[in-house]
């Protein structure tokens, strides 16, 4: 990719969409109040000729760009927002808000995608309409399916969508994609296990709440090695117990909370009917009650058969073969660019972050995005546009 013309250009913008990046990162803003981030993106699109559409799922930007007389289009996704997390870093860019920072590289994610729009507005070389979609709220609450919800692919119909992720632990310059499941879905639990309290030294008088939820969480982990097929893929975690706050007083209740992860729809499912079956047959056979509640989050991030070929071709032309992974292990994390993909085909790829001494993984204080990555991922998208949206030969040849 280093001797491609869009990359060489993209790469000599360098100091200024690192400022951007930095500066993004400095000011991070969680789900649905990125508006200092959304009005820095809109400024941006419309110095560049792009036209701006603000509000779309509260903080969400869209910039529309024409090329041609064709009316194909397709979608580009990055996620603008942070994360409710304290910044260890030091360096001069750190986070200026207190407990909040940019780890997950979102800031990145909005600076690549804002690369390539620039460079498609100066040089509008592709026959369609492209899209460009900065999306709030991927951390946690779904802004991507506010978006679809305030009419996202009504207002700006595709007939494809497409995401990007930095990974951690790649190289830089090196990308992953594959069709079919990319990213796990995501749902969350609780179960409120209510006895009858009393007195620690006469438990024979209770019905303890404490027991019941110990004995629960054991036959909880029954679902995955027991009852999902041993080919799929399934993790089941309970990451909270409260109860009580004495030393002699059995409480009468106990909140237990938790997290499923899978790939395929009939699992999580079978997953949902066998909390609510195990956790009220084991309360039922020590006396007590419970309420399960399971809500349904981010579903699996499926890539379609021929956009993630699409995908994989644009990479493989302009990134070499050697560093196009087409077939990495899929991961148990989610992505609600996931609700994009159930509404429109589309494809999502990881771009490498850098897997030199001293990476971390996403979601720790101490992450930052490489700058490093910007060019490569903004060269993906300008070629994406291009080679999903060709020009004809008549207007290549008068274009050029």
């Amino acid at each position: 990719m280093e001797n491609d013309p869009v990359y060489k250009r993209i790469s000599s913008w360098r100091e200024e969409l690192q400022a951007i990046r930095r500066d993004i990162h400095a000011h991070p803003e969680t789900a649905f109040e990125e508006k200092r981030t959304s009005e820095l993106v809109a400024a941006k699109l419309e110095s560049f000729g792009i036209e701006v559409h603000r509000g779309l799922g509260r903080t969400g930007v869209v910039g529309t760009l024409r090329s041609g007389g064709g009316n194909r289009a397709i979608g580009l996704r990055a996620d603008m927002d942070a994360l409710d997390l304290q910044e260890k870093n030091k360096f001069d860019h750190r986070s200026t808000i207190d407990g909040k920072m940019h780890a997950c590289g979102h800031d990145g994610h909005t600076t690549m995608l804002l690369g390539a729009a620039k460079h498609l507005a100066e040089k509008p070389d592709f026959d369609g309409i492209v899209h460009f979609i900065f999306q709030p709220a991927e951390e946690n609450e779904g802004g991507a399916r506010v978006m679809i919800e305030d009419g996202l692919f009504e207002k700006f119909p595709v007939e494809s969508v497409f995401g990007m992720h930095n990974m951690p632990g790649h190289p830089v310059g090196h990308f992953c994609v594959k069709p079919g499941p990319m990213m796990a879905g995501f749902d969350m639990l609780e179960i409120r296990v209510t006895g009858n309290g009393g007195h620690a030294a006469i438990p024979h008088h209770t019905v303890d709440p404490i027991v019941v939820a110990s004995h629960i969480v054991t036959a909880l982990q029954a679902i995955v090695s027991r009852n999902v097929d041993p080919i799929k893929s399934a993790v089941l975690s309970i990451t909270q117990i409260h109860a009580g706050a004495n030393y002699n007083v059995i409480p009468n209740e106990v909140f237990i909370a938790g997290c499923a992860r899978y790939f395929d729809p009939a699992v999580q499912d079978m997953i949902e009917a066998n909390i609510r079956r195990t956790a009220e047959s084991v309360a039922a056979a020590f006396g007590a009650t419970v309420e399960v509640t399971y809500e349904r989050r981010y579903p699996s991030t499926i890539n379609s058969e021929a956009e993630a070929q699409l995908c994989a071709d644009v990479l493989t032309r302009v990134a070499g073969a050697e560093r196009v992974n087409t077939n990495p292990a899929p991961l148990m994390g989610s992505e609600d660019f996931a609700f994009m993909l159930q509404a429109k085909p589309g494809c999502y790829i990881w771009a490498g972050n850098g897997a030199g001494e001293g990476s971390c993984m996403v979601h720790n204080p101490g992450y930052d995005f490489n700058d490093d990555v910007i060019a490569y991922g903004a060269t993906y998208w300008v070629h994406l546009a291009q080679t999903a949206l060709p020009l004809s030969e008549a207007s290549r040849e008068a274009a050029e």
